[in-house]
């Protein structure tokens, strides 16, 4: 029983440092349509808020790998909607923080996704993060709960830019400056003429 304690204990400690990685403790999110980031926090422990996140999003396939693999190497081909910045705080130890970017979609077609870039230092991972594409239908409903939109925002900004300038450069305007250039040059004629009266 001794022997076979000792080997499990060697086994441990031959662990590469992914195996004894921790999830994130914090995440922000920015995009379309939100007036302030999201900001999600929690604990490492299930229906905390934080791992509901990293359930949805596939943080910890995506960062570490798993077997069988849940990610996706290329997009979908439905369309994926507006796309959301996902920063993740992964405590490091010794007061050093990873920082891990994400990419959400919650709006596609087919259901919300997520994709992770590959190679973000994470631990002492060779490589760094595994990455790829994750889907998971959820996704939009948590993120919902935690202020985004029911609805993918529409991009007003370029339409309500032509709006402003067709009105200020409509009939009615246009025509209004003209009275006041054809007022002000009567009242220039008006005004030498009675300059010229006055000098004789």
């Amino acid at each position: 029983m001794k022997r076979l304690f000792f080997v499990l204990a060697l086994a441990a400690l031959a662990l590469p440092g992914a195996a004894l990685a921790k999830g994130p403790s914090e995440a922000t999110i920015t995009g379309p349509g939100l007036a302030r980031p999201i900001v999600i926090t929690g604990t490492e422990t299930d229906g905390s808020p934080i791992m509901n996140l990293a359930d949805v999003t596939g943080f910890f396939p995506a960062a570490f790998g798993q077997t069988p693999d849940p990610m996706s190497a290329a997009p979908p081909k439905a369309g994926l909607g507006p796309k959301y910045s996902l920063d993740y705080v992964v405590p490091g130890g010794n007061s050093v923080d990873f920082k891990i970017h994400q990419e959400l979609y919650p709006y596609a077609r087919n259901g919300g996704w997520s994709h992770m870039p590959a190679g973000q230092p994470i631990f002492d991972m060779e490589g760094g993060t595994h990455g790829g594409w994750f889907h998971d239908a959820r996704l939009k409903g948590i993120l919902v709960a935690h202020g985004l939109p029911k609805s993918p925002p529409s991009s007003t900004s370029p339409t309500s830019s032509k709006s402003s300038n067709a009105g200020f450069f409509s009939t009615g305007k246009i025509g209004a400056l003209v009275l006041v250039l054809f007022g002000i040059g009567a009242a220039a004629v008006l005004t030498r003429r009675h300059l010229r009266g006055t000098a004789t």
